[in-house]
């Protein structure tokens, strides 16, 4: 399972937000680039960016910012945050992004995610599956949709995704644990590959995230408040096979 650091940016900052409430938030840098070099230098594989005033706004807000990171990473990079066309996802997918995450235009606009699959290949697409009490939300987390988790993913997997970002946001930020019953339910019922979100905290959450068969799990706020270490929540993910 691959263990993927997260950045979420607004107003150009490194933050992390408390059950997607953009009120309550917490900074954690002013310099998102170099907290982007120092997930990489202790191993990371792959980064995690978030535009968080893009998803706000309906469009990409920092896209100078993350093209700026993308290009001083070797690793890659998937984006999400306000891409809401085709246009814009084409956009970050041409700076350098490897993959995309669809989150409110999967739920508005399925046609967006059928066509990135058909002309950008399927493994470059991510559909972010943001659940609150089993129901979808959308637009940055502001509005609940009446669609369900489980139909969303069905949904998509007919379109062509592959890969599932699942998120439990009554556990985001909250540094208590992730929903392993959904994560494991959801790769269970779709055979998706998923990305689990929301709640990490300690080394044994890794471990145990890696036996629900998830393909990987985003890390934020237990990194940046030094939890543990990015190498040490590698090495917990391995143990686990």
């Amino acid at each position: 399972m691959e263990v993927i650091p997260s950045i979420d940016i607004k107003d150009g900052r490194c933050v992390r937000l408390y059950q997607g409430d953009y009120r309550k938030q917490t900074v954690y840098s002013d310099d998102p680039l170099s907290v982007a070099a120092t997930w990489q230098r202790q191993g990371g594989s792959r980064l995690h960016l978030v535009d968080l005033d893009g998803a706000a706004a309906g469009r990409m807000v920092n896209l100078d910012l993350i093209a700026k990171i993308i290009e001083r990473l070797s690793i890659p990079v998937q984006v999400g945050g306000g891409i809401r066309s085709l246009g814009t996802a084409v956009e970050l997918l041409s700076v350098g992004a490897d993959r995309v995450v669809i989150g409110t235009a999967a739920v508005e606009d399925p046609s967006l995610v059928k066509a990135l699959c058909q002309e950008h290949g399927s493994g470059s697409v991510v559909v972010a599956v943001d659940a609150r009490n089993g129901q979808v939300a959308i637009k940055g987390w502001t509005e609940q949709s009446s669609v369900s988790a489980f139909d969303l993913a069905r949904q998509m997997s007919e379109l062509g995704v592959l890969r599932l970002l699942y998120t439990d946001i009554s556990r985001d930020g909250t540094m208590t644990e992730p929903n392993f019953a959904a994560n494991e339910a959801l790769i269970r019922e779709t055979g998706m590959a998923v990305l689990a979100s929301g709640g990490v905290t300690v080394l044994e959450h890794i471990r145990r995230m890696a036996s629900t068969g998830a393909e990987g799990v985003i890390v934020g706020r237990a990194l940046y408040e030094e939890a543990f270490t990015l190498p040490e929540a590698i090495a917990a993910a391995q143990e686990a096979y």
